[in-house]
């Protein structure tokens, strides 16, 4: 698949809409739309994560997969399921590969007591915001219901879970536990 961008603005959006990839036209509010825009913007937040500090050189090179990844997961959302032509969509192929990878980082860390606040160094705490980010994403993908791609909700569905676990391991156990109630009694 070639992508040829010659001119980046072409003012088709100018009244709120917006072509999909079958070529219909949506307004920019579409859920569809919502939908894939949440993903973009994961892709630029795991951008900006891979420039933290102290990020493991494997991670930073599943986390550029990751991001061409969400380039998939985009196209395969652009263009919905009753479309006939063959078009890109994400495989359970691409699924597998962030379930190894969070089983392959998970065996390292050291079990869970409580949930986890966000933080620990600047690395783990983008990997944070990163998750939630792409947890929205995947509540945007429910809401388009049956006229997406089950393997898109799946793979975000792994990806949260694979950030939270990167995120941990790039913490290196500088993790701050929930305590729950804790400043519910003042002293």
């Amino acid at each position: 698949m070639t992508v040829n961008l010659t001119r980046i603005y072409t003012k088709l959006g100018d009244g709120g809409e917006t072509h999909l990839g079958d070529m219909s036209r949506v307004a920019k509010t579409d859920p569809r739309i919502e939908a894939y825009g949440h993903v973009d913007e994961l892709g630029a937040h795991i951008g900006f994560a891979i420039t933290q500090s102290g990020m493991s050189e494997r991670t930073v090179g599943w986390l550029k997969r990751i991001q061409n990844d969400l380039f998939d997961l985009g196209a395969d959302l652009a263009v919905p399921e009753g479309d006939t032509k063959e078009r890109l969509r994400v495989l359970p192929s691409q699924v597998e590969w962030l379930e190894s990878a969070c089983d392959e980082v998970n065996e390292t860390l050291e079990p869970l007591r409580s949930f986890l606040l966000a933080g620990g160094n600047a690395a783990a705490a983008w990997l944070h915001v990163c998750r939630t980010v792409c947890r929205r994403a995947e509540r945007r993908v429910v809401a388009l219901g049956d006229d997406a791609n089950p393997e898109v909700l799946r793979y975000l569905n792994r990806l949260s879970d694979l950030l939270f676990i990167l995120a941990r391991d790039a913490a290196r156990g500088e993790e701050t536990l929930w305590e729950p109630g804790q400043h519910r009694n003042p002293e």
